[in-house]
């Protein structure tokens, strides 16, 4: 008989997870607490470490018809529009690290794993049902859901994102915290922008305590612009109003060089919207036990929510997903063998890249000496810099 894995959330976490387990050969309850399956936001880039996992799913050709693939990153000073660095990608990334570099609308990338774990056996996934609490024993794991459904199964996943109600009961540590870093995303046609503004590249702009990066994503037809600065945020971000005022951007970025002006200006008559979103993370795992007790584990951002500095915050929930697959395939382990195998081959990975993630951002919003340092390495360094052999491979 299948053992039954029960899962907390319908986002790129949750879907992942559904998948790996589901090719583990266990039977899969998704919940999530939507009315429909959807993703909001904007773009998400996927390395090479990412688009291997993909791939060995047998999901490639799914990828290809929706994802843009850019042939190289580059990185330019926000103040004056110079450029620092650059990093190939495109046919570079594939003969390196053996999977391209991809860049995709985070709706693609849901739909295409919603529908990947749909095809998989013995999946049933429950849309408006959010699980609010659990009990465990020695031999299953009970959860319960907000409208007082109660489902017995031999494993909870919790991949319910930075506020997961799983990781609260599991771990007990309080509420994310509050970066100080505020994050303005909007996804335009490109064919609406004027053809200096459209881009097949990667492009991030840094300054003084913010930067920009611009996208192609849905095979190129979208541009994806992402402007993070850092200003404070109101207490309650579950309340909070999203809805940006580009007025507010354009003057966070008063001082800026003009092309960067040009690019987020052309936003609104290309019929663009900024939304805004203030960043949440955790601090980098300490240990597995973070990630997995019991008959209970966690994954994606309900585990290790990063600052998006090193574009890996999706890229991190789905070779989670492929590590529980491993996992969980261990048929001659109990299963919180299995879950803490899973946690003792994640969590320092993931923990590397929190806090590079951290780093990161302290370099690209450098003021002063460290500006200058950064701008010179990159300079000289380049590509050397930019790679991430450690990450890709």
């Amino acid at each position: 008989m299948k053992k039954q894995v029960l899962i907390a959330g319908g986002g790129i976490a949750g879907l992942a997870a559904g998948i790996g387990a589901a090719r583990a050969g266990w039977e899969v309850r998704l919940f999530e607490r939507a009315a429909v399956f959807s993703e909001v936001g904007a773009g998400v880039q996927l390395g090479p470490n990412v688009v291997r996992r993909l791939q060995s799913w047998g999901l490639q050709g799914a990828l290809q018809a929706v994802a843009a693939f850019p042939p190289r990153l580059v990185v330019r000073c926000a103040l004056s529009g110079a450029q620092l660095g650059t990093l190939a990608l495109g046919a570079t990334a594939v003969q390196r690290y053996g999977a391209a570099y991809a860049s995709i609308h985070r709706a693609d990338l849901h739909g295409l794993l919603l529908q990947a774990l749909q095809q998989q056996p013995d999946v049933h996934l429950n849309l408006e049902q959010t699980i609010e609490g659990y009990s465990a024993s020695d031999e299953a794991v009970t959860v319960r859901t907000h409208c007082k459904k109660v489902i017995e199964g031999d494993a909870l996943l919790g991949a319910d994102g930075v506020r997961s109600r799983v990781r609260a009961q599991l771990l007990g540590d309080g509420p994310p915290r509050v970066t100080g870093h505020l994050a303005y995303r909007v996804v335009v046609p490109q064919a609406a922008l004027p053809q200096a503004l459209r881009t097949s590249e990667v492009t991030t702009w840094l300054g003084p305590r913010l930067h920009v990066v611009q996208y192609p994503v849905r095979r190129g037809e979208l541009q994806n612009l992402v402007v993070i600065i850092e200003g404070p945020a109101p207490d309650d971000l579950d309340t909070w109003d999203h809805s940006a005022n580009a007025a507010d951007l354009e003057s966070a970025l008063a001082g800026t060089c003009t092309a960067l002006q040009d690019v987020v200006r052309g936003v609104p008559a290309a019929g663009g919207g900024w939304r805004l979103w203030p960043l949440a993370d955790r601090p980098p795992l300490r240990a597995p036990a973070q990630m997995a007790q019991g008959l209970v584990a966690l994954c994606g951002d309900a585990a290790h929510p990063m600052r998006p500095y090193l574009a890996q915050g999706a890229g991190m929930a789905i070779e989670d997903a492929a590590e529980l697959e491993s996992a969980l395939s261990m048929h001659d382990l109990e299963v919180p063998l299995r879950l803490r195998r899973y946690a003792l081959n994640r969590w320092q990975r993931a923990a590397r890249v929190q806090a590079r993630s951290l780093r990161n951002g302290r370099i690209f919003h450098a003021t002063g000496m460290m500006r200058w340092g950064r701008d010179l390495s990159m300079r000289l360094l380049g590509e050397r810099l930019l790679d991430q052999p450690w990450l890709y491979r």
